[in-house]
């Protein structure tokens, strides 16, 4: 039996305000659900491409991806991402991992659970099976005046006051067998 964290993922602890949802699409992800390895951490840990619906009166999205199959108490934060214009409909591929990126313009990211800013890829243990990656997509009311070094507990407080509508896609992904 595989262990993992006990806690829910942010996007169960926030309540939008439309019940419409936002679907979420990525071309890194396979007809099985796999996310394509060049998006790992045991490759080349770049970021996919993700697109999503609209939904009226957004003027900003925010983007968290975590792994609760995790073996460890909290979810592992692999990306944060906020203040994506309200006028994009998702994200491109391979955006660099800085607190500012170039693209999309006005954009912050946060820290992952390995310490860096922006994208790191799935790497679950060895042997633990297969752990799910949720892209949780949030359409928010206004910027979130946050910088880089905002811990996710932050974010997710502002989310609570700004999400109008919300939608995820789940990827999955598995040690390979041979490194």
């Amino acid at each position: 039996m595989t262990e993992h964290s006990g806690e829910a993922i942010t996007i169960m602890k926030v309540d939008p305000r439309l019940d419409t949802g936002v679907t979420v699409y990525s071309t890194a992800q396979g007809p099985d659900g796999r996310l394509a390895d060049r998006h790992s951490a045991y490759h080349d840990n770049i970021s996919p491409p993700l697109t999503w619906t609209n939904v009226p009166d957004v003027a900003a999205w925010a983007v968290i991806v975590e792994d609760p199959d995790a073996p460890r108490e909290l979810p592992f934060v692999h990306w944060m991402i906020w203040n994506i214009p309200g006028e994009a409909r998702g994200l491109p591929e391979g955006i660099g991992n800085a607190p500012l990126p170039v693209t999309p313009q006005n954009a912050v990211q946060g820290r992952n659970d390995m310490g860096g800013y922006g994208w790191f890829g799935p790497r679950p243990p060895a042997g633990h099976g297969v752990h799910r990656y949720y892209f949780q997509v949030f359409a928010l009311d206004d910027q979130i005046p946050m910088d880089a070094d905002t811990p996710l507990n932050e974010l997710l407080n502002a989310l609570k006051g700004h999400t109008i509508a919300k939608g995820e896609l789940v990827a999955t992904y598995e040690a390979p067998t041979q490194q």
